[in-house]
């Protein structure tokens, strides 16, 4: 049975990672190559701390806080190159194992701060969604062998009806040190 400490665990390390996104509002496909480095916080960094404290969670509540970093290119501008770092905070419930919220310092649809619900589904698969101002992401990830993993992602409306984004990344654990 997946719980969110092995899901995180297992997904320590650099990925490399090729991501297909059809823009649906633009009518645009988006392909996006980028290395994703996810690292481990501990339970006392002052990030964390911040961050369970700002949403009103004692950050006793937290398990295996983490910083992801990602650095890419995307050929929607002209290669443009696409950066950033968040930090993300698990918060398990206590009654069901298999759910929780994940704090965001900054969110995935919309660049501000976010509190996702995530569940994990019988085969292992993590399942996200957080609600932001304009719309709600539905992310879904699961792993195929420990260093390779699949990611999809679902922009809708705010109001549920519509979609604006719909993506598909593989992702590929770097197994070398210097990449």
């Amino acid at each position: 049975m997946m719980d969110i400490t092995r899901f995180v665990e297992l997904s320590f390390g650099r990925w490399r990672s090729q991501r297909s996104a059809h823009h649906l509002a633009f009518s645009y496909f988006e392909q996006v190559i980028s290395t994703i480095d996810i690292e481990p916080l501990e339970l006392d960094d002052p990030q964390v701390i911040n961050l369970c404290e700002s949403y009103k969670i004692a950050p006793q509540l937290a398990s295996v806080p983490f910083k992801m970093s990602w650095e890419g290119e995307s050929d929607w501008d002209d290669n443009e190159v696409v950066k950033g770092s968040t930090i993300l905070v698990p918060i398990p419930d206590l009654q069901e194992p298999t759910k929780g919220k994940l704090l965001r310092e900054q969110g995935y649809a919309e660049t501000i701060p976010a509190i996702g619900h995530y569940q994990f589904s019988n085969d292992g698969t993590f399942v996200l969604m957080t609600d932001y101002e304009r719309a709600t992401a539905e992310e879904k990830i699961w792993f195929v062998t420990p260093n390779l993993r699949c990611r999809v992602s679902l922009i809708k409306t705010s109001d549920g009806n519509g979609a604006t984004t719909a993506s598909f990344a593989s992702e590929i654990r770097s197994l070398t040190t210097n990449s």
